[in-house]
């Protein structure tokens, strides 16, 4: 039975579900493929994403998986109905419905903030499954497109960062939403810049965190979470994985010994 649950991003964001994944199931082996060639995906066609996606699938498959988490909003948007219908057996989860999930819970005024990629934004993935959910709920999109490059040069503390988060969410703090959805794994890596800006009364929902959620909850009620040992994360990656460590630990709070780099157009 396969034994281990694979995640991909375009790059490091989607390090932010493994933490959570760490944290909420210590004992199973995550392993992590970060396109780091060919990211950001946010500014890319749908046809491109679906592809990247599929060989990143293929790769993962390959590693002895039992689930795959799409740590990627923009590959969740545009490409997860094709993973699923290409792997019909592998349960695969993306970042999208858990996210909505929690912010339908949260709002009390029926005005959601989303903050993602171009093309996660463009997609309408996040208004349409919120509104079929809840009619009533008005959505607000921004898109971000500066953030995924800030965070992968790991300038997540820099005064720039803090300005551009002000510039993208002037216009959605005048709207008076009370919730806003994170929606790219790289952005819980700017929330305490995103709070600020946003200021306290405003909910942010984290996609990682909720992706993370669902992945346990499925591995229990399918009686396939590993119960003894201690786990473990390997890392592969499509390009330059000196830097992918030294961003990665930043991220994750620990070390990490190796991130390999393979040629993902193989796959």
């Amino acid at each position: 039975m396969p034994k281990n649950i694979g995640v991909f991003d375009s790059g490091v964001g989607g390090l932010t579900v493994v933490k959570e994944l760490m944290k909420l199931l210590p004992r199973e082996t995550i392993i992590y493929f970060g396109d780091t060639a060919r990211v950001p995906y946010g500014n890319k066609s749908a046809a491109t994403v679906t592809k990247y996606s599929l060989q990143n699938a293929r790769f993962l498959l390959q590693q002895d998986i039992k689930l795959l988490v799409v740590a990627c909003n923009t590959a969740s948007a545009l490409s997860l109905t094709a993973l699923q219908e290409s792997f019909p057996a592998l349960p695969i989860i993306g970042v999208i419905e858990p996210g909505v999930n929690a912010a339908l819970k949260a709002t009390k005024s029926k005005k959601v903030g989303v903050a993602g990629t171009l093309a996660t934004i463009s997609s309408q993935a996040y208004n349409r499954l919120l509104t079929a959910r809840a009619p009533d709920v008005q959505v607000y999109g921004q898109a971000c497109p500066l953030f995924v490059p800030l965070v992968e040069e790991g300038w997540v503390h820099k005064k720039v960062t803090s300005l551009i988060a002000a510039e993208y969410f002037s216009g959605m703090k005048r709207l008076g939403i009370d919730t806003l959805i994170l929606g790219c794994t790289h952005y819980p890596l700017l929330k305490r810049i995103i709070g600020q800006v946003m200021g306290k009364k405003v909910k942010l929902v984290d996609s990682a965190q909720e992706a993370a959620l669902e992945v346990q909850q499925i591995l229990e009620n399918k009686e396939m979470a590993v119960t003894k040992g201690i786990g473990n994360c390997l890392f592969y990656v499509s390009d330059i994985p000196d830097k992918f460590i030294i961003v990665g630990q930043q991220l994750l709070g620990e070390k990490i010994q190796q991130a390999t780099q393979i040629d993902i157009e193989k796959y």
